[in-house]
């Protein structure tokens, strides 16, 4: 039986003019920012446990990073930390490479791996955030 999720935590968005695209955000959905990465992009605040990431075009190609694309899209999945070994299991029965398992400062953990398109797909256990 397939491990299960809690939702989807992240959505990542490419963007040509990053602080026009914050605006935006802010102005018609009233997202407010949670982390700024400077000239890089930001995290929005985009409901419960729920992060809108808002990155520069090309910014991330400067840095050792898997987060970029100019069409490979990012989304993560929430799940609980009793799952992660069973999702580590699952991927590997299902022979699906993990890219990186990352700690967080605030205690959770992140599993990343890819779809058949090369979008980056994420696992993301609570402490991942200020708001899961």
């Amino acid at each position: 039986m397939c491990p299960t999720t809690n939702g989807i935590l992240e959505s990542s968005l490419y963007v040509s003019d990053l602080r026009h695209s914050v605006g935006f955000y802010q102005d018609i959905f009233g997202f407010s920012l949670i982390s700024d990465f400077g000239e890089r992009g930001c995290a929005m605040h985009a409901g419960p446990h729920q992060v809108l990431l808002l990155f520069k075009k090309g910014a991330s190609r400067e840095i050792t990073s898997p987060h970029d694309g100019d069409g490979e899209l990012h989304l993560a999945f929430a799940i609980s930390a009793a799952e992660l070994a069973n999702w580590e299991s699952w991927l590997e029965q299902k022979g699906i490479a993990v890219e990186e398992k990352r700690s967080w400062e605030l205690g959770g953990w992140s599993l990343y791996f890819r779809d058949p398109d090369r979008h980056l797909l994420e696992l993301a256990t609570p402490g991942t955030w200020t708001v899961y």
